[in-house]
Parts: C-alpha cells; structure tokens; sequence
C-alpha cells in the first residue's frame, strides 16, 4: 500500500539474532570430523543408533521392596514381569449390532486355526479371552513381530484386528483398565461421572453398560429426601456411580512404557497424594446417598493407594463403607491392600508422620501415612534427640534441619516404630503383574451411606489485613487459607454437602498460601453486581435497613469450547420433519441443540436425552459452570454441495443420527435387494437405469432431491408392505441426485 513495500509480516525487533541451526560451528564440525563412525557416507548425516530403554532402577527396587508390595520371594519373578512388553488386549464393543459375529469368528475361527498350526517359540498362547470378563467380550493376544511375519493366521488376525478397530466393533484397551467400570455395577437408568476420562476407553466401556438394553430407563429426576426443599432439582447434579480414575505416577504401566523406569522418583507418588485425595472427595460429593463409586490408580505407590483410602474414609466417618467385592469377578486374581506402609522423603524414611523433620511437614502431610494422626510436636532439640536414639552406635550425624541422621538413612528403617492403618484397608484390590499376565492396579469401592459431614467454614481475610502482619497472624491466615489451596469444601449450593477440610499438602511458605488463596480464579470474568442481602446499618437502633452488594461472577463462553445453544428454529425443525415424514412420535421439543449461537448459520444439530437435557437447564441456571466439549448425538447436517441448496430441505440426516431416527421415518426411504445394496456400497454412485431391480430405480426416482435412506430388505419382503425395522436393520444414508443415487 502507497508504495512504502511493507511486509505483510509483524516487524519484530530482537535484541539478539535467532541460532542458526543449519550452519554448522567450527567447533562442531572439528568435532564432527572427530567421530567418522557416527556419520553416513552417503549425505553425512549423523546417525542415532536406536539404543533399548534401561529397565533397572535401583531407587524403584529398595522404594517397594521396603513397602513390601509382594513377598521377598516373589521378587524376582515380579521384576522379570515388569521387564517384558505388555501383551495386547482388545475389548468386544458390546454395542456393536456385529459382536455376536466378531466373537463367534474369534473363537470359531481364529483361535482353532492357531492352535492347529502353532506359534513358534510361544510360553503362552497367542489369542485367549480374559475368563474374568463377562461373556467372553475380552481378549488378550501375546504375539512378536517375528511371529506374526512367520504365521499366516496371526498376520490375518492382526488385519482383522485392525479392520474393526478402525470400524468401531472392537477397541483397544489395556487389560487392567478394564477392571474399574465392571465394579461399578452400572445399570442402563443410572446416571454416570466418568471423572478424569481421557483418552476415554473406560467412558465407552461405561456407554456401552449403560445401553444394554435396546431403551434404557429414564434417570430419575425427582427429588432427595435428604436435600433441602429450596435446592429445587439439586439431586439432578448427583451421580448414581462413579468412576474416579485419578492422576498418578504410573509406575504400574512400566510395561508399555518402559521410559518410566528412568524417569521413576519417590516424589512423583508424594506430590500427587493431596490431589488425589481432593479429587476423590470431590466425588463423594457428587455422589447420590446409596452409589457407588470406585477410586482406581494405575501406580503401585501405597502412599497414591491405600492412604489416600484411609484418608477419604477417615474424613466422612461413617457416611461412607468400603465394600468388599471379593465374591465379584471371581476369576480375576487380586491381592488385599496393605495396612502398613513407610514413606520416603529425600531417602529418609518415616514410619509416621512423628518421624518428619519440622522443615519437610509441609510437603509430607499426616495422611499419607497409616494411621493419620496429629500428635503434640516436639521442640527442635527434642526432635534431634529423638532420632540420635534411634541410632545403634550412638554417632551423630549433621543435617540442614537440625536433625540428627546418619550417611545411610535407609539403614534405620527397621528400627523405626511402625504403624498399622485400623481401617479395612484390605477390601481393596491390587492387581500385580506376574498374576495373570497384566499390568499392575489399584481399585478400592465405596458405597454411600448418608451425606458428608459438613463443618463451619473459615472466612478468608483480605489482602489489605496481610500487611503489617507478624509471624504469628500469617500462620493463622495461612490455616485460615488451606480450605481454599488444598481443602476439599464444596459449597452447599452446588452439591447441599459440606466435607471436612484437610491438611495442607502445598510446600509453601505461609504468606505464600495466603497469597494463593486470595487468588484462586485465574481468569478474570466479567461481574455484575446484585443485591445479595439486607442488612442493618451498624450504630443504629432503629430498623432501617441497608443493602449491601457483592460481585457475581457470571461465566460466559468458555475460551476454545463452542457454546451449547437449544435450537428453536420452527421453522427449520417444520422443514425437516415434512421432508423426511418424521411422525411426531419422535421428541423433538427440547431435544435438539446446536454449538453456534447464531441459529441463521447452524451447521451441525444435535439431540440430547431427556437427562442431558435438564442437566443442561441447570448448567444455564448455574451461569454455564460446565465446560462441555462434547454432547449428544449429530442428528442432522446441514448440506453444502451445489445440489444441496435446490433441495426443499437443507439438512441431510447424519449416520450417528439414522439408527434412532429410522424408526420414525416415512418419506425420502427405499427399500433395496441385497444386490443393489451391494452395488451401491461397491460403486458408491448407482444411475437409475443401472440397478438390478428396475422397480427400484423407477421408486428412486420419484423420490425428492436431496437425502434419502435406503435399507437392505434382507427378508425378502414385498416391498409394498412396509418390513419391520429393529436394531439388527442396515440401513444408509444417500443422496437423491438429478440422475443417480449417491452414498454419503
């Protein structure tokens, strides 16, 4: 523009030029030149010699020798286990309208085909199901590359594996990963929180239990006795199950990820332990009096496992069980939890939380060990002295706290004064790798009683008050602060519960956690001031009241996340169903949303459950608290291809969306023969003319541009009658052009 030559680029002025990657240093290339071995002859290259990951850890091996996971003896055949690859596993989509085939195939086919030809130098077999899994839908295949090279039928069965898994009849997914949604007794009219659900295998898992039958039942949406009549429609926030999958260091899957054997640390279990307790608190609290709900980890690090059990159940008393489920999936081997355990900081063992040096309580918090407790501290001298006792030889040894410690810390484990956890810690479940072949888990299940005990909550001061503050009002700030960094409090009007609050689990100084706590809201959102209460005006004796206002937040689009809009176009909707003759037996007010607010340019429209649906009003009551990435089912798209805007109707019917349409649909569907269906599949684009059956051409003809529906009339019923449609009925979606028939 003018003539000035301006770059469309932003100008940038950087006080240092940017490395130059591809121009090599003299010093590189002397050193280059230094290393002949390392290059290739041909382009120069350096070449990076794939080198096997290192699978011994000696840090790893004294941490649970010491906790005593498996017995001394067992030891060997357990690090052997943990060495070698995880078999592959795969899990039959219960769903899928094919399972019955898939599984009929496998064992009919496959496994007797494998068995007769043999696998070479195979310990185990090839292809097995996991007899522990109901009906047979799971199956575990150990096999090498070199085996599947040398076999005909495991490189056929590895193509046939990765066929359905691209369709979506099977899924890949590890083993033990398998186990926490079976212990959740899901049925099809529960309503399921799947917390911490990436990637998602176990949410599908839970999909498909919950749609066992062909119509599940409708959540209940009346309300609780236990809950407050001015909490309307709170019970519908609570979860009949769920599913608490939390984060954790994952030393249980070294076998498919063998880069965690260099990685591995102590503290990578002990700074997880608060967040986990957190998250499983705050699943109690979503969960409805009489659920259920299982904590699972895929670590082996009791202080991730049974202390954060024996935490939750220490804090809600006895509103809480944990079951024991031992007579559940009987052929599943699993070993008790542990009721004793230490815990290591800095290689220094504790026994319990006594044991602490003052300087490191603030990251290792009472919970993690046994049995909790808090005691009556002792000063620094008495503490130093405390530990040179413990000593056999009488030496002191020097240590930045203060305290007394020899140059081997591990040697005083056994003389430290152990604890033993007075819950029945040993309900829960480990699942350890030389059992059955797997990786190793932790499950432990709760069942609900009654509501969480609720406490008086701390109010937090002002930042103003921190100035000018002594030592003495940090550190009761800082107490006054910890509900909010680490405490688990839900607030009574989003769940009607209240959880006890819980040790501090941040290593922080004092005004730090104040200062943390005072800014726990890391976006900014806009606020409105309304009226929060009435209240009277101080030094006053008359009644005269003052209003007094607070800040709401309000929280509008979540940044990155399209908004979740009820589409009410009637007009559209109109359109649609006249199009297709949708019979108004299908529910379509209140049903349909869409993720663009603008309904004049909506491409995608999407039906909800009645359940979603009323969760979703109270998600907009609430100020839109939920981030939803993804809801309901596409049911209908809008078409943008030239002979899509001559159609009376510019939304095409979605393949997610057929199945639960199809019933309902009385215009724009044909009913083909087994060798037009064929064709159409074969040759995607079909002419009138060219079908093997001319009457059917001659009804597609007839039929109105745009979409259409063709379903195979495998039971060769005359086509003037109108053949039954049920959930084994194939059907897909075409378009209805000028001359032909087209499939989308």
């Amino acid at each position: 523009m003018g003539g000035r030559g301006r770059s469309r680029t932003q100008r940038k002025h950087f006080r240092q030029s940017r490395e130059n990657v591809w121009k090599r240093t003299k010093t590189d290339s002397t050193q280059h030149q230094q290393q002949p071995d390392t290059t290739d002859s041909n382009n120069g290259t350096d070449k990076k010699h794939w080198e096997p990951f290192a699978t011994q850890n000696y840090a790893f091996d004294e941490y649970y020798k010491e906790q005593g996971i498996v017995h001394p003896e067992e030891w060997d055949t357990f690090i052997e286990f943990l060495r070698k690859p995880l078999p592959a596993a795969f899990r039959i989509n219960s769903s899928s309208q094919f399972s019955v085939d898939i599984l009929s195939q496998l064992e009919n086919d496959f496994v007797k085909s494998i068995q007769a030809e043999g696998v070479d130098g195979s310990e185990s077999e090839a292809i097995r199901p996991l007899l522990w899994y109901p009906e047979n839908l799971a199956w575990q295949s150990n096999f090498s590359r070199m085996q599947l090279r040398k076999n005909q039928t495991l490189e056929r069965f590895h193509e046939f594996l990765k066929q359905e898994n691209e369709i979506g009849n099977i899924t890949r997914q590890e083993t033990v990963s398998m186990v926490p949604p079976l212990f959740l007794d899901v049925h099809p009219d529960h309503f399921v929180l799947d917390m911490c659900a990436a990637p998602g295998s176990k949410t599908f898992q839970l999909l498909e239990m919950i749609h066992r039958s062909a119509e599940p039942e409708s959540l209940p949406n009346g309300m609780e006795p236990y809950y407050k009549r001015e909490e309307p429609g709170i019970s519908e926030l609570l979860f009949d199950r769920v599913l608490c999958d939390v984060p954790c260091s994952g030393d249980g899957t070294l076998r498919k990820a063998p880069d965690i054997w260099r990685k591995w640390a102590v503290g990578m279990g002990n700074g997880l332990h608060c967040l986990q307790v957190q998250i499983a608190m705050r699943g109690l609290s979503l969960l409805k009096v009489g659920g259920r709900m299982v904590y699972s980890t895929c670590s082996m690090n009791p202080v991730e496992n049974e202390a954060v059990v024996a935490e939750i159940l220490r804090r809600c008393g006895r509103s809480i069980e944990l079951l024991d489920v031992s007579a559940e999936l009987p052929q599943l081997v699993r070993r008790p939890g542990l009721k004793k355990w230490k815990v290591q900081d800095k290689g220094a063992w504790s026994a319990s939380y006594e044991d602490v040096p003052v300087t490191r309580r603030s990251g290792i918090v009472q919970s993690m060990f046994p049995c909790g407790k808090s005691f009556v501290e002792k000063s620094g001298s008495d503490h130093a002295a405390t530990l040179g006792d413990i000593k056999d030889n009488g030496d002191t040894g020097n240590s930045v706290d203060g305290s007394s410690l020899t140059e081997d810390p591990v040697a005083l484990t056994d003389l430290l004064k152990g604890e033993d956890s007075t819950f029945s810690l040993e309900y829960c479940m480990r699942i350890v790798p030389h059992d059955q072949n797997t990786g190793a888990f932790f499950i432990a299940v709760f069942h609900k009683l009654s509501s969480l005990p609720a406490i008086e909550k701390k109010p937090v001061r002002l930042r103003g008050q921190l100035n000018g503050a002594n030592d003495n009002e940090a550190d009761k700030l800082a107490d006054e602060a910890k509900e909010v960094i680490c405490g688990m409090e839900v607030d009574a009007a989003d769940t009607g519960e209240q959880i006890p609050e819980e040790t501090p689990c941040a290593d922080l100084t004092n005004n730090e956690k104040v200062e943390a706590a005072l800014d726990t809201d890391p976006i900014k959102m806009p606020k409105i001031e309304v009226e929060e209460m009435q209240a009277p005006r101080e030094g006053e004796s008359g009644p005269e009241i003052v209003k007094v206002k607070r800040k709401l937040q309000m929280q509008g689009k979540w940044r990155g996340v399209d908004p979740v809009v009820f589409f009410k176009d009637d007009v559209v909707v109109d359109k649609i169903k006249a199009f297709y003759g949708i019979n108004d037996a299908f529910p379509f007010n209140g049903h349909l949303v869409t993720r663009n607010s603008d309904t004049n340019h909506v491409k995608r429209i999407y039906y909800i459950s009645k359940s979603a649906k009323d969760v979703l009003q109270l998600n907009f009551l609430a100020g839109q608290q939920l981030k939803i990435t993804s809801i309901g089912l596409k049911m209908f798209e809008r078409q943008t291809s030239k002979e899509g805007t001559s159609s009376t109707c510019a939304f095409r019917i979605s393949s997610e969306g057929l199945p639960l349409l199809l019933p309902h649909i009385t215009k724009q569907i044909l009913w083909a023969s087994p060798v037009d269906f064929k064709h159409l599949l074969k040759y995607k684009t079909i002419k009138f003319a060219d079908f093997v059956d001319a009457e059917f051409g001659e009804r597609a003809s007839k039929l109105m541009l745009g979409c259409c529906v063709v379903v195979l009339n495998k039971g060769g019923q005359p086509l003037s009658d109108s053949p039954q449609v049920d959930a084994s009925t194939i059907a897909i979606g075409c378009w209805r052009g000028r001359n032909s028939i087209s499939v989308m």
